[in-house]
């Protein structure tokens, strides 16, 4: 395993700005609903926020519990991501302000935060040292300003000089088995990285030590092992607590970082962590709409998906394993991972963003209402709207990527894009129908073909089951179908034009007697706002023995939805009447459009009660 496993890493090398090598896009633009809902992002969460205010409390060293230190760095880490995909002089110059003032509150032993000296080390100080240590990085990345790259080194060298004057590991600090703690490896493997400094690489090496042992969470034995993230720990006895191990954003935030490490050091053990526990999390953590968690710890929540849940589906979880998905694509080029990048992000991400873009949902349950989480910490802002904005910007970054030779497109969004390979610079155009219909239409346009060799990738997805068309007009190359990609050699032609037609269809999916309309990645839900009946009411959908569902697309599509599905199904109890026993089509909206008013009066729900046909062998089961 361990042979295959790194043949992938050398040929996937790093794409994100603090992974390896700059990245080769020069630019990047996506359209459609997509795209728009990016940019509703960028403008009333990104641009919007307030960083004075973030600031301000790295200036009173008074807390002793909370989290403030994480905001200022994920908004930088957000509005970093949405520089590159959309520079501009407003942003830079936003985001230059909160370095600038964050990099002031340093103190005399290095130390950024907002912690008392007697506090340090516990609760979330590392976790936001953390933070603080992966912006600043990033924003060296950006910039070249080499005050960032030392300030964060002045602040890793006084969290190991803490550490040692406590006398303690790394894992016995904060919360959730020392995790949060310990996630602080990601910017540390970074930093070693930038700087060269092997004591950066002893101190990352020994955050893994102190991970493995006995007692702490054991992430790469218990990965190794394939023990389910819900199963590593008995269930806490008290759940916001450090012998609780089943906490999923600080989990999957170590596995990131445990890549990263192992990349740089060639320990494929750690890829192998990584990868056997994202396969479970896929297996029994992950629901329907590609995102999972429980009050933010995993619990087999994709069996019970179909059963409501307090506080599901936390954004930070959702943005988290799309990085986490996005990492594992660039070690070992598995489209897998890809489709369940996809299926998040049309389902789980999109929900979270209300429609005019100024807030980000804390949760976004299968059923009921999008609601504004609480104001943390004091400040107006919660982690998910400082958070949630990543999600945004590692959408255009993942859909199509660069390593050597090939682009590799792996999301079908409409987008126009420009990536230098050698002297050759080479622009992807994507007119896509998808969701609606699989039919998309790629220019391949080459600056100087045939100097050098250039390859195009195009993902086939895992839901249209084998069953598509690539046709490629302009070069008499056929496609190579591999490893689930469909690779084309653009040749010595200036431009190329490539079709794809992959098949799609509804489908019903079923559990725990209800059902589910899916379409591809994409999950639908009943709204109240369409006024067709009670979203709550029992139905059976009407599909074939294979599950196939003959649904259509409405004529006038509700203004508050992207796509407006109309769905054949029985209403209700009653088979008297001979009206209501009769198939009608009922309105379903895409997920990411289901509620996203955030009226206190709106309802949507995507798991529907299946009525019971006591004449039907099938019932027995229930």
């Amino acid at each position: 395993m361990n042979k295959i496993i790194y043949a992938a890493v050398a040929l996937l090398a790093g794409f994100h700005s603090l992974s390896g090598a700059a990245p080769a896009v020069k630019s990047c633009k996506v359209d459609g609903y997509v795209g728009d809902r990016i940019d509703a992002c960028i403008n009333g969460r990104v641009m919007a926020q307030d960083v004075d205010i973030l600031v301000e409390p790295f200036r009173h060293l008074t807390e002793g519990d909370r989290w403030q230190m994480e905001f200022i760095g994920k908004w930088m880490l957000g509005a970093i991501d949405t520089y590159r995909y959309q520079p501009t002089p407003e942003l830079l110059a936003k985001i230059t302000d909160a370095a600038v003032k964050l990099m002031d509150t340093q103190q005399a032993d290095g130390y950024i935060g907002n912690y008392k000296i007697e506090d340090r080390l516990k609760q979330w100080d590392v976790w936001g040292r953390k933070y603080c240590a992966l912006s600043l990085l990033d924003y060296y990345r950006l910039t070249g300003d080499k005050r960032a790259l030392t300030t964060v080194e002045r602040l890793i060298d006084d969290l190991i000089n803490d550490l040692a004057s406590a006398g303690t590991e790394i894992s016995a600090t904060g919360n959730y088995r020392g995790m949060a703690s310990c996630s602080i490896l990601e910017p540390t493997v970074y930093l070693y990285r930038l700087s060269g400094k092997e004591k950066y690489l002893d101190f990352a090496k020994s955050i893994v030590e102190s991970i493995e042992r006995e007692g702490n969470s054991q992430l790469v034995t218990k990965g190794r092992a394939d023990i389910p993230v819900a199963h590593r720990f008995e269930f806490p006895k008290q759940w916001w607590s450090y012998e609780n191990g089943h906490k999923a954003y600080e989990m999957m935030s170590c596995y990131v970082g445990l890549m990263e490490l192992g990349k740089e050091i060639g320990n494929p053990s750690y890829l192998e962590a990584a990868i056997k526990t994202a396969d479970n999390i896929i297996r029994n953590e992950i629901n329907i709409a590609g995102s999972g968690a429980a009050f933010e710890c995993w619990g087999d929540w994709k069996t019970s998906q179909t059963t409501p849940a307090y506080h599901t589906m936390e954004t930070c979880v959702t943005f988290t394993w799309m990085q986490y998905l996005s990492k594992l694509w660039e070690q070992t080029g598995n489209p897998h991972y890809a489709d369940e990048f996809e299926r998040t992000m049309y389902n789980a991400l999109m929900a979270s963003l209300r429609a005019d873009g100024g807030q980000i949902s804390k949760y976004s349950p299968l059923e009921g209402r999008r609601v504004s989480g609480e104001e943390q910490c004091g400040l107006p802002i919660n982690c998910c709207n400082a958070n949630g904005p990543r999600g945004f910007a590692l959408i255009p970054d993942f859909a199509t990527r660069v390593s050597g030779d090939t682009i590799f497109v792996n999301l079908y969004v409409p987008q126009n894009a420009t990536y230098k390979l050698g002297k050759n610079e080479v622009s992807v155009a994507v007119e896509s129908k998808f969701p609606v219909t699989g039919e998309n239409t790629l220019t391949i346009t080459q600056s100087k073909p045939g100097k050098g060799k250039a390859v195009i990738a195009l993902r086939i997805p895992g839901w249209c089951k084998d069953k598509y068309n690539i046709a490629v007009q302009s070069t008499e190359v056929s496609p190579e179908v591999k490893n689930g990609y469909a690779f084309i050699n653009l040749g010595k032609s200036k431009t190329n034009t490539i079709t794809t037609d992959f098949a799609l269809e509804s489908r019903v999916e079923e559990r725990n007697g209800m059902q589910a309309v899916v379409r591809g990645p994409l999950v639908f839900a009943r709204d109240s706002r369409y006024a067709d009946g009670y979203v709550d009411e029992c139905c059976v959908i009407q599909a074939s023995p294979d599950g196939v569902v003959e649904t259509r697309f409405a004529d006038s599509p509700a203004d508050f939805a992207w796509i407006t599905l109309e769905v054949p199904a029985i209403l209700g109890t009653d088979l008297e009447n001979h009206e209501n026993s009769t198939p009608r089509y009922v309105k379903f909206c895409d997920f990411g459009s289901a509620g996203n008013d955030w009226a206190r009066d709106g309802r949507y729900r995507v798991w529907l009660v299946k009525t019971i046909h006591a004449m039907s062998e099938p019932y027995r089961k229930y």
